[in-house]
């Protein structure tokens, strides 16, 4: 590796970026041969600099200073520190900037609640699934993708919805082998959207699983009320379980055959009973019953992401960069 390559390297390295980011927003045009002419070092450092965030004359100098610095607004803050927070909150805006430049022009949300979203899913499927939830939300111009690739070397992000004046992204980062806990956390996402949680701030993160932190403040249990009233048509479902002495195929069979009924895809209704029992294990168990065997999710996402996506607005080198982060670049 070159010199020139080796010192920013380092500094990205320094400044609490991974390796994974770094490699997906390397150039693939830069060779030996450019890092012999200064232009081409320059021009490596703009275009790193375009995609990660930062501020191409940190790149020069001893610290890398990243553009959206403390300005997101963090939920769940564990043992992330400010520099990971500005990394995690630069990262989301740049890849959320790419992803509105190349959605179509949206459809305002105003006035919408979660019963009236709901009610717009359901004219055209059975239940609010993870399928149903995304085409709205690219209907109307929210882009949603799952993200393959963290500025961390530990991911430090279950979610995240960026706004760029009046339009937004939705970043998924929850990996999962079903499509329930993903519907949920996308829901989850679109309320704070919705509610106007973003009004003053450029994005909003959510560190842990939404479903599970104790930590939730009135913005979170408000955006858990807008899912669920958005999965299950009420803001706390009343989930009868008998007894109680249940097991994962019992849980399974119990709600595929109700979900018809309260028009809830199974998967979500055995997550709701585990909202309500604590029984999380044997919920999670049942997903094997109700979907077969585990599957990519994320590649669902991003597949549907990849055919909505204008690539030419997007532009080639971001395009390059957002397709490494998505996984989906050949």
């Amino acid at each position: 590796m070159d010199l020139e390559s080796s010192k920013l390297r380092r500094r990205l390295r320094e400044a609490g970026l991974s390796d994974q980011v770094i490699d997906a927003a390397w150039p693939s045009w830069w060779s030996d041969d450019l890092a012999a002419d200064p232009s081409g070092q320059a021009e490596l450092r703009f275009a790193l600099a375009r995609k990660l965030g930062v501020s191409p004359r940190g790149l020069i100098g001893e610290r890398v200073e990243f553009i959206w610095n403390d300005e997101a607004r963090f939920k769940h803050l564990s043992t992330e520190d400010a520099a990971q927070r500005a990394a995690l909150t630069s990262f989301g805006v740049t890849i959320g900037r790419s992803l509105i430049r190349g959605t179509p022009s949206p459809t305002p949300l105003d006035g919408f609640d979660a019963h009236l979203i709901r009610n717009a899913v359901l004219a055209n499927q059975n239940y609010v699934d993870l399928g149903g939830l995304l085409a709205l939300c690219w209907g109307v111009g929210i882009p949603v993708i799952h993200l393959r690739v963290f500025p961390l070397d530990t991911k430090s992000m279950h979610a995240m919805v960026v706004r760029v004046e009046d339009r937004y992204a939705i970043l998924l980062g929850r990996d999962a082998g079903y499509p329930a806990p993903v519907a949920f956390t996308l829901a989850h996402e679109l309320g704070h959207l919705v509610l106007g949680h973003l009004r003053d701030t450029p994005a909003l993160v959510d560190l842990k699983d939404p479903a599970t932190a104790p930590d939730r403040d009135d913005q979170e249990v408000e955006a858990d009320e807008f899912a669920l009233s958005l999965l299950t048509g009420r803001p706390d479902p009343e989930i009868a379980t008998g007894n109680g002495s249940f097991n994962a195929p019992s849980l399974a069979n119990a709600v595929t055959k109700a979900a018809p009924r309260y028009r809830i895809e199974p998967g979500t209704l055995a997550l709701c009973v585990a909202h309500r029992t604590g029984a999380w294990s044997r919920a999670m168990a049942a997903l094997k019953f109700i979907y077969g065997e585990p599957k990519q999710v994320w590649r669902e996402v991003n597949d549907i992401a990849a055919e909505q996506i204008d690539w030419e607005q997007v532009g080639s080198e971001s395009g390059d960069y957002l397709q490494n982060v998505m996984g989906t670049r050949a």
